[in-house]
């Protein structure tokens, strides 16, 4: 019998980064397998990577180019016609309001080669100053913690930690849903551990966890303050590791004195022997390492809420070693890439904009005149909203994402949308949400059909190679970068970036003597023969482990070698419950089988029959009783930004006070409201207040 042809890639879903065989049969039926030796997933697979291909054979494929007409109906055209309309509008919108009035929303989905791609032919080819990715909406508020705490956005850990700690905290992370494989890797861990999941919901994973430690909503920076005072009140501080390899333990010993037991009980709705419990096997354990996922991120504080934990590593010198570590899970498949590498917060390899000697340096690397890099960096996802808003953004280019379902206090977002002069969505797909609204579709191939890498949550950089081909004229994104360029007139200075691999020799040197260094990866082979390489990865690297966690010689980034201790006193919540409105609305995960807005997922006819298509609220039955709601019947849920029509599901897994509503359905995001982090500008997703209205 012949052997199949097998073709290595990379889950295109989420962070976890999973290693797949595709084997490919004469038949032309194509099998998916867990890659064999592949260290992220180690022979494991989710039921989305399972399903993989299901959705790149979808009826509402974008097979060609198509123009929105003035009665709506759309109309297909060539790369040549619809590019030429793309430019020309994009270039009036410019010549007639200024360089500002277009910009770009982008994903965390594309390949590493593509975000870089795009940052060069907007930012120095285009002239288009702003664009931002949706990782804004899962990832900023732990890259600008890690920043300012590290020196550097620098997770520190590899996924071989969660066989190694003796104790894992899991915060606001529904793990066993959202990243199944790594949720699976707890359960192998040979020293014995406890599982203790921190959540205001009684989710998945807080429910086949040791311990839950049910808090109220966003009292996180609480509860964390007050174990960090109890840890200095008992002794239980790791004083040589703090005194010399962090500064501002002195003023944030200062800062806690007074987040105590009764204070915390009280904020929290944990007792007074939860929190000292806690606090005592934190103390008592050798390997304790910190997880936080969305739950911290998706908040009006969420810098502080991930620095909480980053403070709690520190002051028990739970970082460097196995096991151990301040630990973000990320939540897209190439988030990280996105970080490092789309020239948009940053410029490439982390370096800063608005910084003169590194804006000389990028431009002397790259070969380009320095005039060309912005001194500032992209205007975040939030502003770009507001600035599409108040008139200054009368063009938009949307890339891989769907924020008509996505992005917050949705009925505002959508009026907004429909302020702008010209909307260009490309994507897979011809019917998202946001497709809706474009003039002009532009087909894109998905990451099955695509050559390239991606960045997952443990920096380990892996290589996707294309066992199937788009279809009609669709095309990577890369190459339709590259067609812009092209029709844009600036393809001349694009002339080295011609295919993924070039860019991918571009990055390398962008990255060389930074701390994201990856200049020792020889090529697109030796990543594949290695099962992927973590970064940083120099020339002549000594350490050629499979899994390397950072900080393992107690040295951090900033100039001085050490950590900062980083906190601020707890913001009021924006938008608190009263009378009126009465319980808080939680959203997240609702379902292993489905991913964010259900694009690609919700092709999947399997996972369909295993999820609710009509959208629903979990409610504690005292709730349900107290506010006349009947079980399976219709409600809506009304809040100060919007309402919506769900089912009512009576749970025990919420708190009475709280209802919860996945994300997973577009009218979720009517109901959240425009609250974002001041420092990461994240939005604030977890904590609504509404109330209920019966039918």
């Amino acid at each position: 019998m012949p052997k199949p042809t097998i073709t290595h890639t990379i889950c295109g879903y989420c962070s976890t980064g999973c290693g797949l065989s595709i084997h490919q049969l004469e038949t032309g039926e194509m099998k998916i397998r867990p890659r064999a030796g592949y260290p992220v997933n180690n022979g494991s697979l989710c039921p989305k990577g399972a399903k993989l291909f299901e959705p790149f054979m979808a009826p509402d494929r974008a097979v060609s180019p198509m123009r929105r007409e003035n009665d709506g109906s759309m109309t297909s055209l060539s790369w040549d016609e619809s590019l030429e309309e793309m430019c020309t509008r994009f270039k009036q919108i410019i010549h007639d309001h200024g360089p500002e009035a277009v910009a770009f929303l982008s994903t965390g989905q594309i390949t590493t080669e593509e975000f870089a791609l795009l940052g060069a032919l907007t930012k120095y080819g285009m002239g288009i100053l702003d664009g931002d990715g949706n990782t804004r909406q899962c990832m900023a508020s732990s890259v600008v913690a890690y920043k300012q705490a590290f020196g550097f956005d620098a997770p520190p850990y590899c996924y071989a930690d969660f066989e190694e700690s003796d104790l894992i905290i899991l915060v606001g992370s529904n793990m066993a849903i959202t990243q199944p494989i790594m949720w699976r890797r707890t359960r192998k861990n040979s020293h014995n551990s406890k599982i203790i999941t921190i959540d205001p919901r009684a989710s998945q994973t807080a429910t086949k966890s040791d311990v839950h430690y049910q808090i109220k909503p966003k009292t996180d920076l609480f509860l964390f303050y007050g174990i960090a005072r109890r840890l200095i009140v008992k002794g239980w501080v790791d004083d040589d590791f703090v005194q010399n390899n962090t500064k501002g333990f002195t003023e944030f010993a200062q800062f806690v004195r007074d987040f105590n037991l009764e204070m915390v009980s009280v904020e929290t709705g944990l007792s007074v022997p939860e929190i000292k419990e806690l606090t005592r096997l934190i103390h008592e354990h050798k390997r304790v390492s910190f997880w936080w996922a969305m739950g911290i991120n998706q908040s009006y504080q969420g810098v502080r809420g991930g620095q909480s934990l980053i403070n709690l590593a520190l002051m028990t010198g739970n970082i460097g070693r196995p096991g151990t570590g301040a630990n973000s899970v990320t939540g897209q498949c190439n988030a990280m890439g996105s970080r490092l590498f789309s020239n948009l917060s940053n410029m490439y390899g982390g370096r800063d904009f608005t910084n003169p000697k590194q804006r000389a340096e990028l431009a002397k690397i790259l070969d380009i005149d320095e005039k060309l890099i912005p001194t500032r960096p992209s205007k975040p996802y939030n502003q770009i909203v507001e600035s599409i808003a108040d008139g200054t953004i009368k063009g938009l280019w949307v890339i891989a994402t769907n924020p008509a379902s996505s992005w917050i206090n949705q009925s505002d977002f959508l009026a907004t949308l429909k302020k702008l002069d010209y909307l260009v969505v490309q994507d897979m797909y011809t019917t998202t949400a946001t497709a809706k609204y474009a003039d002009l579709i532009l087909p894109a191939a998905g990451s099955a059909e695509k050559t390239g890498t991606f960045i997952n949550s443990e920096r380990r950089i892996g290589v996707l190679n294309s066992p199937i081909s788009p279809p009609g004229l669709a095309l990577s994104d890369f190459d339709i970068f590259l067609k812009i360029a092209d029709k844009w007139g600036c393809a001349d200075l694009l002339k080295k970036w011609q295919t993924p691999a070039a860019v991918f020799e571009i990055l390398k040197e962008t990255s060389r003597g930074t701390v994201c260094d990856i200049s020792g990866i020889r090529d697109y082979a030796m990543l594949d023969a290695e099962n992927g390489i973590q970064w940083p990865y120099p020339e002549n690297n000594p350490d050629t482990t499979k899994q390397r966690r950072l900080f393992a010689d107690k040295t951090f980034y900033h100039d001085d070698g050490k950590a900062r201790f980083c906190f601020a006193p707890v913001a009021p919540v924006p938008e608190p419950t009263d009378a009126m409105w009465p319980l808080w609305l939680l959203t997240g995960r609702g379902t292993i089988f489905h991913w964010h807005t259900r694009t690609k997922t919700g092709k999947i006819e399997a996972f369909n029959r295993q999820y609710s298509k009509q959208p629903y609220i979990l409610i504690h039955p005292d709730d349900a009783t107290k506010y006349g709601v009947e079980q399976e019947k219709m409600i809506t849920v009304v809040s100060r930004h919007g309402r919506g029509r769900f089912q009512a599901k009576w749970s025990e897994t919420m708190a009475p006070g709280q209802i919860f509503i996945s994300m997973h359905y577009q009218v979720t995001n009517q109901l959240t409201g425009p609250y974002f982090d001041p420092l990461s500008f994240q939005p604030s997703y977890k904590a609504t207040a509404v109330r209920i209205e019966k039918e």
